[in-house]
């Protein structure tokens, strides 16, 4: 009995003997169980302490020597069944993202999932341990809409279409705001990237926005010691990214920052919506200078228009005009030729005549946009559809270079995940993607969201946990959750 000894540990790392009871497994007799004296649940979120005077091997193999310890801690629960319980503290942050509301559900990416969401809000709204709710971007979706549909006359007539097709998602989120008991921060995304400061204060009244001095991006910065960052991760995709050069040579805006990930999306919701009809559209390979950087780099922007169009084809010809555009300075309705890479067959050279300079200006791109360890055009364009390349951003912009940035959250690629990281003062760091709430999502969950428990005087860890809502309650936990101690 007394060859092993169980610990609590405080958020100061103070160890307290707790009393505890040792049972042999009489089937396995070399199992040693271990409980709390009265047996009761460890307590959610707490870090213990093991020590021995015997020799002794847990269950995972790890083997005790004889005066060694054992740490291990307990997880969290989201804590909606605590309702109703004054005395839990208020230490959980809710983050979702990509929800992508649309102003006409004949199209919406979102439809099947939406009432699961507003459940989940509500419980959100009633949960006693929820301090904080963020919307890591991609809420308002402006982009996903078929080529050739009439959107608003404005930006406020498409940000309230949106609002008003949805109107119990934003009930549920001016409801919370309206009680007071838990902050709500939006960023924003890719898909709302247009979307103002004052469509969404004028839709969610009282909302916190998480903005930085390019429209479009907004880094929210919480959580003690400001060790938390949760952007949408947009920022790093060259296709998603703002355009603030050149675009404007299209639309003589001095304020337009529409990037090309538009125009796919539009031409990519006209294929779901024709059902992937069969086309006369091709993409031909050509002959190029491979000495000519910006004919290369034009080369991989045309052979990703390629892979996109070969896998969402679409019934119009690529000469036809048929995008109609109201947005960000985009006027007129153009055809898919103006935005892919033309190539000349005498001159052997690609042009592109909406985004002319576009491959040749990702670095300054990136300098306007604020991104802190910048990569080269050529890894932009053939990464971007790469999910790794966004979810080491993690890394290389937080881990990399700022210490007190312990964890990280982005949305963007619909991938929920927990990842362990380690940054340069040789601490454990965590990223984590809170998914998607779309209907349809290859090969990941949708319907998820990431929970950050912050400790507090009876714990020194930090708890990220990713979640998946499948409605009245229900919530069931994926990936492996991940905890630092601060």
């Amino acid at each position: 009995q007394g060859s092993v000894k169980l610990f609590r540990i405080d958020a100061k790392g103070i160890a307290s003997e707790l009393p505890c009871y040792l049972r042999l497994d009489f089937n396995n007799p070399a199992m040693l169980n271990i409980n709390t004296k009265p047996v009761q649940k460890f307590a959610d979120g707490v870090e213990y302490k093991i020590e021995v005077s015997g020799n002794l091997k847990s269950k995972s193999g790890v083997t005790m020597s004889s005066g060694s310890s054992l740490y291990f801690a307990t997880n969290v629960t989201p804590g909606f069944s605590t309702f109703g319980n004054s005395e839990v503290k208020r230490n959980k942050i809710v983050v979702i993202s990509d929800i992508h509301l649309g102003m006409d559900s004949k199209f919406a990416e979102i439809n099947k999932n939406f009432n699961n969401l507003v459940d989940l809000l509500t419980k959100v709204r009633t949960a006693p341990d929820v301090k904080e709710l963020v919307i890591g971007g991609d809420l308002m979706d402006q982009w996903f809409v078929p080529m050739n549909y009439k959107t608003p006359v404005d930006e406020a007539a498409f940000v309230d279409a949106i609002a008003a097709n949805n109107k119990p998602f934003v009930d549920a989120i001016v409801a919370i705001i309206k009680e007071g008991k838990t902050k709500v921060t939006y960023a924003p995304g890719n898909h709302d990237i247009t979307v103002t400061e004052a469509d969404i204060a004028r839709v969610f009244p009282g909302i916190n926005q998480a903005r930085g001095s390019v429209q479009g991006l907004g880094e929210y910065v919480t959580g003690e010691n400001n060790s938390i960052v949760i952007e949408h991760g947009h920022k790093y995709n060259f296709f998603c990214a703002p355009d603030p050069i050149s675009i404007k040579n299209a639309t003589g805006k001095p304020n337009s920052i529409m990037p090309p990930g538009y125009f796919f999306t539009r031409i990519a919701t006209s294929s779901i919506v024709q059902g992937k009809p069969k086309t006369e559209n091709t993409f031909p390979l050509h002959e190029i200078d491979k000495n000519d950087p910006d004919q290369l780099l034009l080369n991989y922007y045309y052979m990703s228009w390629k892979g996109i169009l070969e896998t969402l084809p679409v019934k119009e010809k690529f000469s036809e005009k048929v995008i109609l555009t109201n947005i960000d300075g985009l006027n007129d309705t153009y055809s898919m030729s103006d935005v892919i890479p033309q190539y000349n067959a005498s001159t052997k050279k690609f042009s592109v005549k909406l985004y002319d300079g576009l491959v040749s200006t990702w670095e300054k791109r990136q300098e306007i946009n604020g991104v802190k360890a910048k990569n080269s055009a050529a890894e932009a364009i053939l990464g971007a559809n790469d999910d790794d390349l966004t979810d080491l951003q993690a890394k290389y912009q937080y881990f990399d270079n700022d210490p007190s940035k312990r964890i990280v959250i982005f949305g963007h690629t619909h991938k929920a995940k927990i990842l362990p990281f380690e940054n340069l003062k040789g601490q454990k760091t965590i990223y984590a993607n809170s998914g998607t709430w779309i209907d349809h999502s290859l090969n990941y969950p949708n319907s998820t969201f990431v929970v950050v428990t912050e400790g507090g005087t009876d714990s020194p860890l930090t708890f990220v946990n990713l979640y998946q809502y499948t409605g009245n309650g229900t919530v069931t936990q994926w990936g492996t959750p991940q905890a630092i101690t601060h």
